[in-house]
């Protein structure tokens, strides 16, 4: 049913909240599961006055998130899940989008940090922006205080 998983994640404990389920259903269905994290480039420009040193902290940036993500595609693979990783670079809803087409992935499997009312407002919601424009199936966990 679920051959192919795509489970963004943007670093933080909330985030890894999906990871059980994910981790469920990967194992129930043999799934492939795809780790992405999405980096847009205006994330690495603090106080950068030349571009040499921004594509530096641009691509440490690219490198700790490759790193992160290997852990836990490592972890997965000890449990005998096919799992494999990828960082890209855009709009965050976008580049889901465009990834869950380009890798065919039945579903994307996403925790939420529950924002409402106003804060959703101001802060945005990715989980939102992908319901909007999804044409697959979403798990939504959503995940409090982790």
């Amino acid at each position: 049913m679920y051959q192919t998983l795509l489970v963004p994640l943007d670093g933080s404990p909330r985030a890894e909240g999906i990871l059980p389920h994910v981790e469920n259903i990967a194992l129930q269905f043999k799934s492939k599961v795809i780790f992405l994290q999405v980096l847009s480039r205006h994330e690495a420009t603090i106080q950068i006055d030349n571009i040499k040193e921004y594509l530096y902290a641009f691509n440490r940036k690219k490198e700790d998130i490759s790193a992160y993500l290997a852990g836990i595609q490592v972890g997965f693979q000890k449990k005998g899940i096919e799992a494999i990783c990828f960082v890209e670079e855009g709009a965050v809803v976008e580049t889901i989008l465009t990834v869950a087409q380009r890798e065919n992935a039945d579903l994307i499997a996403i925790a939420s940090h529950g924002r409402s009312g106003l804060s959703r407002v101001f802060y945005g919601s990715v989980a939102a922006g992908i319901m909007q424009k999804i044409d697959r199936p979403i798990l939504i966990i959503r995940t409090r205080n982790i």
